[in-house]
């Protein structure tokens, strides 16, 4: 057995040995601590793992909801998970205090925004798709950056001719945006009656022309 699993053996999840009401606050001590400590959105399965079996991960969750209540930050619901963040209310402050922040805020062009938009409203789709959206070729190296920030992803293969790839957003989109899930996205519909989406697409797409053909 290695040593991590005999820790793991060993790690006294249930706490039957406190009266109800400690073993509560050390529950949720021991939850805030994981969500803190991770860099990433903690899933259900992760916190489950620090608690007793019979735990509520939500309840849990609610009332350390209340016990940061006027604190600068929270815990939210993002990306399949919960993750500590500043509230936004400070997010002014932190700026202007120039210091290093665990969660940087994406750095994308414009047309980098707007074409992981698309991506995102789209899903799956190719390339050649994404160009069609916005009128002019959408190049191989701007879904390259895409990817390397991880934003999307490979999708399943296209069923048109020459099996292109399509592109999907990813959980790090999700918890960068803020999203619990795409579901979040603003309505198109909604967008679109406001000349939103359309004006981005027709306007803030710079000609961007690159190799032709698909990927």
């Amino acid at each position: 057995m290695s040593q991590t699993a005999r820790q793991t053996s060993l790690f006294d999840a249930e706490l039957a040995e406190l009266p109800a009401e400690l073993r509560w606050r050390e529950w949720m001590l021991r939850v805030e601590a994981v969500i803190f400590a991770s860099a990433e959105p903690v899933g259900r399965e992760t916190l489950a793992r620090v608690v007793g079996k019979d735990c509520s991960i939500e309840l849990l969750i609610d009332d350390l909801t209340v016990d940061l209540t006027g604190r600068p930050y929270e815990i939210v619901s993002v990306a399949g998970g919960w993750q500590h963040r500043t509230r936004r209310v400070y997010a002014e402050t932190i700026r202007a205090s120039a210091a290093p922040t665990r969660f940087q805020a994406p750095s994308l062009s414009r047309l980098e925004s707007m074409v992981l938009m698309a991506v995102g409203y789209f899903q799956p789709v190719t390339r050649g798709e994404l160009s069609k959206i916005f009128g002019k070729e959408v190049s191989r190296d701007m879904i390259a950056s895409l990817r390397n920030a991880g934003f999307i992803a490979s999708g399943p293969r296209s069923p048109t001719p020459g099996a292109p790839y399509t592109y999907v957003t990813t959980q790090q989109f999700l918890s960068a945006f803020g999203l619990k899930t795409l579901r979040d996205l603003p309505d198109t519909e909604a967008l679109e009656d406001a000349g939103l989406l359309s004006r981005a697409i027709e306007q803030e797409i710079p000609g961007e022309v690159s190799d032709a053909g698909e990927d």
